[in-house]
């Protein structure tokens, strides 16, 4: 997955693939699709440097985000088939997690639960806090489990546009 202000190809691998040619019928995330299309474990690299990072003007108004998401799930299909699954599969089980983490602690013994709970939550604080670090962005990571919090409600709210046909125009 990528976003296209902050993907770079050479020219011979697009033109050798026809560019976005196998893509007109899709009316976004051309960028995103191209790179899933023809990336590679030899042509692929991850940078993660100062120089490399590029910021996006975030959308000013809760409708124009729900729009951009939207637009976003609605091109998923598209992936392949690999990609799609272990995407479907971080999602659900994100999704599961906090709804069975309760159920568990009401209906079987909570020292199994809770020990569960703390062992995902110490694992993401160092993964986060990991990341955090190398993209210099220290300072969100006291807030990182309320994102992952957040990002159960995300799932309730974005679902629907799984089964959504694409428009034709975002405009």
């Amino acid at each position: 997955m990528g976003v296209g202000r902050n993907l770079s190809y050479t020219k011979k691998l697009f033109f050798q693939n026809k560019g976005f040619s196998s893509l007109n019928h899709v009316t976004g995330g051309d960028d995103d699709l191209f790179i899933n299309m023809v990336a590679t474990k030899s042509n692929t690299a991850v940078v993660i440097d100062p120089e490399a990072i590029t910021l996006s003007e975030p959308k000013k108004t809760w409708e124009d985000w729900i729009r951009q998401k939207t637009r976003h799930y609605t091109t998923g299909k598209f992936y392949k088939g690999k990609h799609r699954f272990l995407l479907g599969m971080y999602a659900l089980t994100h999704f599961l997690f906090y709804p069975l983490f309760i159920i568990s602690l009401l209906f079987f013994d909570w020292r199994f639960a809770t020990g569960i709970f703390l062992l995902r939550f110490i694992t993401q604080a160092r993964i986060f806090y990991k990341s955090m670090e190398k993209l210099n962005e220290k300072d969100l990571w006291p807030w990182w489990w309320l994102f992952d919090i957040w990002m159960f409600v995300y799932y309730l709210i974005f679902a629907p546009a799984l089964w959504k046909k694409p428009r034709k125009s975002w405009n």
